[in-house]
């Protein structure tokens, strides 16, 4: 395994240290110095550095070669370092974009992101808890339950602050200020204050929510604080910027939450509570289904505190809860979905993710890591789930079913539910709410994000035809102007020289990496092959300009899809060399290249075929 560490290390001492480096972004393969004295560079010494491919020189930069695996050795320069952080091609991939909907779904996958392996490790630690506290093996009195439920629950109870972090990073905001917000929404003297009548702050009036375990308030607010700091930073004389800014922020933040974002979240779920209430009663399977299907969408949005004070009204008055039985629909169907994922996906990272987030589902309802890790990125297997919590919830509410006390709906609290209503009913709709959601993931199946790890291993003899991204006259690499592509350092394969300002997929692919620049992008087929199409030289440059690109990293494509659109004029105007190398970036699986086109070619034609580690044997 490649030590991006040793590699980063290596590079950053060759160049002549952090003080001896104006500034630092990097491209497709390589990393771009600029030097504030390039004599004191030592290029055989970083040449020497493992992972590093070679070295060259052009355009004011020092250029370090090191191919597909730059983006990991920047992160590690910049974590020993500090460069690199927020310079113009610092990033590999797009922003999110898209209508709305998927870009929230994008950005609610980048900040939760980090969080996921806690989640799912606390989560998974609570429904053993809870096994065994069901199955008598500990009882909750004891000080080991008390230390144990901590551990367990301590995690997703103060969520807000791990995502004031993820957020603060996602949104560009500074991170403790971030910390002292969400800190401030879950302090225990402000929880205290959940259903307290008449609360105020300086006259103004407020209702207080539970911000515990919520996800959205502390969201928006650092992506508003992330443009209020913007513009105090701008505003502010530099002596005071750095402790007055938080000040402000914090101050206006908190309120804006108590003030404006409590009550909405108040008026709304209580309007809903209201109207499922009414609904329950007239249309019970409706209202049925709505709790089956929609309950997980309210928890997303905070709404679900609008319906508790429902549960426990209900409750006070007739010593049951109707609404509850619904629930345990919902939150087992996304455990469902996400069990499905974990029988279907071949991403191995999505496997071992799924494992964990379907046991703390369906044993103690912990379904964050499974809707924000997995079912909500992948969009069908949560609407799957939706669909089948809107079943089973319709089912059991025909039934009549409810519960003698206020649990937390999971497979170990199915007890609360035994024979209270129609028991038939009940596992009918279980069953339903398990077994839709479960056969549609793992039979209509889902768009799969692409491998974090290396590509798999090539079947024997299972060569990859490679077509022409883009129209134009094919050229040797060897006459790239361009030495790490000439001398094949960053593969085999031709180069072409464009006639269109159009760039296709060259085969049925996974697009691995989309440059915001839109001038490379990497692309890797099912059997393993990884292709570099890098358009132009140096022209990473340009930032974007003369590039609309058309697809996003993680994509799928299929051969003459396209990818990116450029004005080669205009390129070509501003002193760039077009010359446009397509190589396969995994000599290891993928050691030569036969066939090679020659002379004009259209895009969609054969190009080369990249021959496998296993028929390589006599082709050169």
């Amino acid at each position: 395994m490649a030590d991006y560490a040793k590699t980063a290390a290596g590079v950053l001492a060759g160049v002549g240290g952090e003080e001896n480096v104006q500034s630092l972004v990097h491209c497709a393969t390589r990393l771009r110095f600029v030097l504030k004295d390039e004599a004191k560079a030592d290029g055989a010494a970083i040449k020497a550095v493992p992972g590093v491919i070679t070295t060259a020189q052009a355009g004011g930069q020092y250029q370090v070669v090191i191919g597909n695996d730059v983006p990991e050795v920047f992160a590690e320069i910049g974590k020993i370092s500090k460069l690199g952080a927020g310079a113009d091609g610092s990033s590999t991939e797009a922003g999110p974009k898209g209508n709305l909907f998927n870009r929230f779904i994008s950005m609610i996958s980048a900040i939760f992101t980090p969080a996921l392996w806690a989640l799912a490790g606390t989560g998974l630690l609570k429904a053993f808890l809870a096994a065994a506290v069901t199955f008598g093996w500990i009882s909750t009195e004891t000080s080991t339950y008390i230390v144990l439920n901590a551990l367990s629950d301590a995690f997703i109870n103060f969520l807000p602050m791990a995502l004031a972090i993820t957020s603060a990073r996602y949104f560009k905001a500074n991170e403790w200020t971030s910390l002292a917000i969400a800190g401030a929404l879950v302090y225990p003297t402000i929880t205290g204050l959940v259903g307290a009548p008449d609360l105020t702050f300086f006259g103004i009036p407020f209702t207080m929510v539970s911000y515990v375990s919520s996800v959205i308030p502390i969201i928006v607010i650092v992506w508003l604080q992330s443009h209020a700091e913007k513009f105090l930073y701008a505003k502010l004389p530099g002596a005071i910027r750095r402790f007055v800014t938080p000040m402000i922020v914090v101050l206006v933040a908190v309120p804006l939450v108590f003030v404006v974002i409590g009550p909405i979240s108040d008026i709304v779920g209580s309007a809903l509570g209201d109207g499922i209430g009414w609904v329950f009663k007239n249309a019970p399977w409706l209202g049925g289904a709505i709790m089956g299907g929609l309950w997980q969408v309210f928890v997303i949005f905070g709404l679900h505190w609008g319906l508790v004070p429902l549960f426990q009204l209900e409750f006070q008055t007739t010593g049951q809860i109707l609404l509850l039985g619904p629930v345990f629909a919902a939150v087992l169907a996304q455990a469902a979905a996400v069990a499905g994922v974990w029988v279907r996906a071949r991403n191995k990272n999505l496997k071992s993710l799924a494992a964990p987030a379907t046991l703390s589902g369906f044993l103690a309802g912990i379904t964050e890591p499974a809707i924000y890790g997995i079912n909500l990125p992948l969009k069908r297997p949560f609407a799957f789930g939706i669909a089948g919590g809107a079943l089973g919830g319709a089912i059991i509410a025909l039934g009549g079913v409810f519960s003698k006390a206020f649990v937390v709906p999971s497979g170990l609290a199915l007890p609360a539910l035994f024979g209270n209503g129609n028991m038939i009913m009940l596992v009918l709709g279980l069953a339903v709410a398990i077994v839709v959601p479960f056969l549609l993931t793992a039979i209509v199946g889902f768009k799969e994000p692409a491998e974090d790890t290396a590509a798999p291993a090539a079947a024997a003899g299972n060569d990859v035809l490679v077509l022409a991204p883009v129209d134009g006259t094919v050229v040797p690499l060897s006459e790239v102007p361009d030495a790490a592509f000439a001398d094949g350092s960053l593969g085999r394969g031709v180069a072409i020289t464009p006639r269109s300002g159009a760039v296709y997929a060259p085969f049925d692919a996974t697009v691995v990496a989309a440059f915001p620049t839109g001038h490379a992008f990497g692309l890797r087929h099912a059997d393993g092959t990884e292709v570099l199409i890098h358009i132009g030289i140096d022209t990473v440059k340009l930032a974007g300009e003369h590039f609309t690109t058309k697809v996003t990293a993680g994509q799928q494509v299929k051969a003459g899809d396209l990818l990116v659109e450029f004005d080669g004029d205009a390129i070509l105007r501003a002193g760039y060399d077009l010359t446009t190398p397509v190589v396969v970036t995994n000599p290891d699986l993928y050691p030569a290249v036969r066939d090679e086109a020659s002379g004009p070619i259209a895009h969609g034609e054969p190009l080369f075929t990249a021959v496998s580690v296993d028929s390589v044997a006599g082709v050169r």
